[in-house]
């Protein structure tokens, strides 16, 4: 009898709560570390960021009208099913080239980090509004309420923690996301999205692409229709290229240097706030 052979897996987009092929058909051919195992990942196109982007916007507004309490759980729920699948991230993150003990603690953090968006996610908009003080005939309050949909760039030194941790306050604060994952370190990415898709995610309020930054970065900061654009890096070129194509509709950027995301100052209802909107309400006394 022949040996058997392994069914490899084949790692698609996830664009609207499915697992599509890139509408372009190109593909990168991924190497480990050892050049052992050989992984075609799809190579996003424009065309792939636009379905995405029209996927989010439909998501966005159902999305944000979640009661903070039912965005906790579902965060909540991510974070369990992330921890029921720890066998496949470590293989997954030891094939990129962490050893067992580095892939355990990426998991466990990414895990962590999950579980405090979640505590914050019915919380931040308590801590962040307030009552303006006035000394006319009429109360003033200010909340802070999602932007749309946000862009963003994710981490390129990390597979799995450094993706989480730029989805999971972006999606607490009641945003849908459009994220390219790392260039390097790509595999954990769009196993994350099964994660979301069996995690009472919407679908569209997360999609994951994959593919090549100096391809994808331009279509991202100048698409019209995103609020708000996240990235990651210290690439002088391409943060330029972000400031000055987010200038074309005023579009929110936050820039995260690169930086050791395993740290727990990196982790802050702030990092919510950050792709929020104030909104501020007159209401006349009496009335």
């Amino acid at each position: 009898m022949s040996e058997r052979i392994n069914i490899q897996k084949t790692y698609k987009l996830f664009i609207d709560g499915k697992f599509p092929r890139t509408e372009s058909g190109r593909y990168i051919k991924w190497v480990d570390s050892k050049e052992s195992t050989l992984v075609n990942i799809c190579r996003g196109s424009r065309k792939d960021f636009r379905n995405a982007m029209v996927a989010a916007r439909k998501a966005s507004c159902g999305w944000a009208n979640r009661t903070a309490y039912n965005r906790t759980q579902i965060l909540y729920r991510i974070g369990e099913m992330l921890e029921g699948r720890r066998d496949q991230f470590m293989a997954e993150l030891v094939l990129q080239g962490l050893t067992k003990k580095q892939a355990t603690a990426e998991i466990d953090s990414s895990i962590d980090r999950l579980i405090y968006y979640a505590g914050w996610a019915d919380k931040f908009q308590q801590v962040f509004s307030r009552v303006n003080p006035v000394s006319l005939p009429y109360f003033n309050f200010t909340v802070p309420e999602a932007t749309g949909v946000v862009g963003a760039i994710a981490p390129d030194d990390t597979s799995l923690l450094g993706l989480v941790s730029i989805i999971a306050p972006v999606i607490a604060g009641g945003n849908a996301i459009v994220i390219l994952a790392s260039e390097s370190h790509p595999l954990c990415s769009i196993t994350f999205a099964e994660v979301l898709q069996t995690s009472d995610v919407p679908g569209g309020v997360v999609n994951i692409l994959t593919g090549y930054r100096s391809e994808l970065i331009e279509h991202f900061s100048s698409h019209m229709d995103v609020n708000a654009i996240i990235y990651c890096g210290n690439e002088g070129s391409d943060r330029k290229l972000v400031e000055t194509n987010a200038a074309l509709n005023v579009k929110r950027v936050v820039h995260f240097p690169e930086q050791n995301w395993s740290k727990d100052q990196h982790q802050s209802p702030y990092h919510i706030l950050k792709c929020q909107e104030t909104k501020t309400t007159w209401h006349p006394v009496g009335v």
